[in-house]
């Protein structure tokens, strides 16, 4: 699977453990920064991870920043984009098997590394359950919502 993975300063050092973590699973990973500690905005790097998605150039996120808070709101405003916050390893494997999950959100000054392996674990072996009809109404009822409220973005590979 290929796997866009950014964060922002605060982010950096779990970053670079969960990316090279990634690559030992046998994924393929894009890292798209920060590249070092030094300050930046957490916008822009849910902004990058989500265009890669909707580009589908990537099949999954992961989103790291100091809190996950930040890059957990600022990557839930683009079309197609589910991200969520997760710091346990029930919530990441079913915010994807109920939800469609397609980013994971992890909070640095949260949780530790072993801790960010078992959840990328458990998300990335995780697969939307498809044939539970009450998980398609709901997901249909979240892309309604948004070709409501971002109707440009209706026609979207990720929003269809």
């Amino acid at each position: 699977m290929k796997i866009a993975i950014a964060s922002d300063h605060a982010g950096f050092p779990l970053k670079e453990e969960v990316r090279d973590y990634v690559r030992k699973l046998g994924h393929e990973v894009e890292d798209l920064g920060a590249y070092n500690t030094e300050p930046s905005d957490y916008p822009d790097f849910a902004l990058l991870v989500g265009k890669a998605l909707i580009a589908g150039t990537v099949e999954r996120g992961i989103l790291i920043c100091g809190s996950g808070v930040g890059v957990c709101v600022a990557a839930n405003k683009m079309p197609g984009v589910r991200a969520g916050m997760c710091h346990d390893t029930y919530s990441a494997h079913q915010g994807v098997e109920h939800d469609e999950m397609n980013v994971l959100v992890l909070g640095a000054r949260i949780i530790g590394s072993a801790l960010a392996y078992e959840c990328v674990d458990a998300y990335l072996k995780a697969n939307f359950i498809a044939s539970e009809p009450r998980f398609v109404r709901r997901l249909n009822k979240v892309k309604a919502i948004e070709k409501t409220y971002m109707p440009d973005a209706a026609g979207t590979t990720l929003a269809s």
